[in-house]
């Protein structure tokens, strides 16, 4: 019986082909599923445009409790219509979508029941600054249809921004707003889009006005339309887009006022359970806060361990913290803090990515059609924006995959961390996993596009190593700077857990890294902040990648010499964005089918 059930779930496992068996049921669920695909793109134009879809590029989402409220209700009726599917009558692949549209649903209705505790806007995203990256990096001009489309985009800032307002002022009442350092780096990034023309008379434009003229002037138009458009871009800037963020600044600085300095969500009401859940959505696994706490200073202890190899290898002598002090001090351990050295950066970034491109078919089956480039952070965000990450490319195809590296501080980017973030987020880590996604057939498009922490960031930390397996890090130190990358995910496990369990404050966190981490300190205050206003998400990477190791272990224990590395990684990406149990089932799956034959 087990290896029937066995070899029933391996169709889950390989390339996402529907089986033909019970079709009309399975046709049935997937007009469903493709219908409700469509409504949640027009209820999101944001989403839209960051897949290359231009349907609905004249708007933006609407973010009112109405629209919320609204949502809520049609997850309770997608649940009551999803019941009404003869799961039985499915075939295997459209019983795994079945699940999984389920959790969506579910997760839906939570996430509406603790609305008020997440915060809507901070330092690592928000409204404020998806509209900016929208228009930039979304929203292409190609004609005359595509250039009023943003225009109108641009004249419903104002609109948009009273709607986030209202909303920060109903989580105040309740209770809710995030810590004092916050909130110069909100006014900062906002305030970085109203400068320049037209908003004032310092020389140049201002960005949005900038990327409008230079996406305009490409386009194939005539001159007078395209001057009359840009005309018309200005007065949008100048009346509507400015004046909403305006009013958004305006409230941002009143509302930091009655701000603290308390870190956790501990603080906030139901902050406890608030954790708990996070938790448990981050990771897609029952986990307390007491368990992630003590798997990251088992972590932490074992990564150092290893680093300590690494100075007996250098021949190093003193202590670990010795090591940490001297590459931190050592002028050599970065590019130079110039044009040149930006430059130089990038230049060794698009040679690694290069390098690795063209021997990721020595470890993937399933590898990625779109291609990705390599792009330093806009200046207008950079303060605010992570040291590194990733954005998908649209379906379109209009443009590649991007990973972005800010280039700000080059004390937070040494040059022994280049290559490991570049696996992370470029090949084999992000673009890979997403890309690959988007090209499985027979899959729903909404499990082509989900969005599962466990599963993406645990496949960027993992492939971190799989690049060291591959002989990717040839010198010493750049085997530092990946093990330096591990460590500070296993410490965000205990930071995390510290922060929002344990009541720990802003600085005895940062303390904790400043002891226990190579990075500077600035660096590490700017990671602890990214906990304090994402609770929970931060421990993803760690659960992740130990999730995938055990199975591969155990696939490789399980099948010896006849183990393929190469259909191991298939199976993983094989099925798109998975929570972690439900991963575990299909490479168990996997194991026993092999185990049959």
């Amino acid at each position: 019986m087990r290896k029937l059930i066995a070899l029933s779930l391996a169709g889950l496992s390989g390339l996402a082909l529907l089986q033909p068996a019970r079709a009309d049921e399975s046709e049935r669920l997937n007009a469903f599923f493709e219908a409700r695909f469509e409504r949640s793109l027009e209820r999101s134009p944001v989403r839209a445009s960051r897949l290359g879809i231009r349907t609905y590029q004249d708007r933006w989402d609407d973010v009112s409790e109405r629209r919320r409220e609204e949502d809520a209700a049609l997850a309770r009726a997608d649940l009551q219509v999803l019941r009404d599917f003869d799961y039985g009558r499915l075939s295997a692949q459209d019983q795994l979508s079945y699940r999984l549209f389920e959790r969506s649903l579910r997760n839906t209705l939570e996430a509406f029941d603790w609305r008020r505790q997440d915060y809507l806007l901070t330092q690592m995203g928000g409204m404020h600054r998806t509209v900016a990256t929208t228009l930039l990096n979304s929203h292409p001009v190609g004609d005359r249809a595509d250039a009023e489309a943003y225009i109108a985009r641009l004249a419903g800032v104002r609109a948009l921004m009273a709607q986030v307002v209202t909303g920060l002022r109903r989580q105040e009442a309740a209770g809710v707003r995030p810590p004092r350092f916050v909130y110069p780096l909100l006014v900062g990034e906002a305030r970085n889009l109203v400068v320049g023309h037209p908003f004032d008379t310092s020389a140049g434009d201002s960005p949005l006005l900038a990327d409008f003229r230079k996406k305009v002037t490409a386009a194939p138009l005539a001159v007078a339309l395209r001057e009359r458009l840009i005309g018309q871009a200005e007065v949008a800037l100048r009346e509507q887009f400015g004046p909403g963020y305006e009013a958004l600044i305006a409230h941002l600085r009143e509302s930091e006022r009655e701000a603290t300095d308390e870190a956790g969500v501990w603080k906030l009401p139901r902050g406890e359970a608030f954790y708990r859940y996070c938790l448990q959505q981050y990771t897609t696994l029952p986990v307390t806060a007491a368990q992630v706490h003590a798997l990251g200073l088992k972590e932490v202890a074992r990564i150092h361990e290893q680093m300590r190899a690494i100075m007996e290898v250098l021949g190093v002598p003193g202590s670990l913290q010795d090591f940490f002090v001297r590459v931190r001090e050592d002028p050599d351990s970065y590019y130079a803090d110039s044009p040149e050295g930006r430059a130089q950066y990038l230049g060794d970034a698009q040679a690694l990515l290069e390098e690795v491109r063209g021997r990721q078919g020595e470890v993937l089956g399933l590898v990625p059609r779109a291609q990705v480039v390599v792009r330093p952070v806009e200046a207008w965000r950079e303060r605010s924006a992570p040291k590194a990450f990733y954005q998908n490319p649209p379906l379109d195809g209009s443009r590649p995959g991007i990973f972005y590296i800010n280039l700000y501080d080059m004390h937070a980017a040494p040059k022994y961390q280049l290559p490991v973030l570049l696996y992370h987020e470029a090949i084999p880590g992000h673009h890979v996993e997403t890309v690959v996604a988007y090209q499985l057939n027979g899959l729903p498009q909404f499990r082509k596009f989900a969005s599962i922490a466990a599963f993406s960031e645990g496949w960027g930390l993992y492939v971190e190593r799989l690049a060291h397996e591959m002989g990717l890090y040839p010198q010493p130190m750049q085997d530092f700077g990946r093990l330096s990358l591990e460590l500070m995910r296993a410490a965000r496990l205990v930071v995390d857990t510290g922060l929002h369990a344990m009541k720990w404050t802003r600085e005895e966190a940062v303390a904790y890294l400043d002891r226990n981490m190579p990075s500077t300190h600035y660096d590490n205050q700017r990671e602890i902040d990214r906990y304090i206003v994402l609770p929970g998400q931060a421990t993803a990477y760690a659960v992740g990648m130990q999730k995938i190791l055990e199975l591969r272990e155990r696939a490789r224990q399980s099948q010896g010499e006849r183990f393929d590395l190469r259909a191991f990684h298939d199976v993983v990406l094989g099925n798109g964005p998975l929570p972690l149990p439900l991963l575990e089932e299909m490479v168990a799956a996997w194991i026993d089918t092999r185990s049959a034959t």
